[in-house]
């Protein structure tokens, strides 16, 4: 059987993650599937919710959304980071067609 382990990053007193060589660690994946599926849920709940609320314009919609999110998996158990900065956590990609019933 296969052991994933994942690398995790301590956090100081602030809630603020450490990226220091020596402030990494790892544990195994299984121990963590939990955090990581919710994060995924979570994400993909905000991903849907949004696309629904684009209407159609102009006779042009959104025909498809593709969203890639990283995770940084903090040192003590329950705590799932972004693992880019704020300003680009999440890349989204659009698809807009024209509207089937558009002239």
């Amino acid at each position: 059987m296969t052991h994933v382990r994942v690398e995790t990053v301590a956090l100081d007193a602030g809630g603020n993650r450490q990226i220091a060589s020596r402030t990494r660690t790892t544990s195994p994946l299984d121990d963590r599937a939990a955090e990581v599926e919710e994060a995924i849920v979570q994400a993909s709940a905000i991903a849907q919710q949004s696309l629904s609320q684009v209407p159609e314009r102009d006779g042009w919609r959104v025909s498809s959304m593709q969203v890639t999110f990283g995770l940084t998996l903090a040192a003590e158990a329950g705590v799932i980071l972004s693992k880019a900065s704020a300003e680009a956590s999440f890349e989204v990609t659009l698809t807009v067609e024209r509207a089937s019933d558009a002239p």
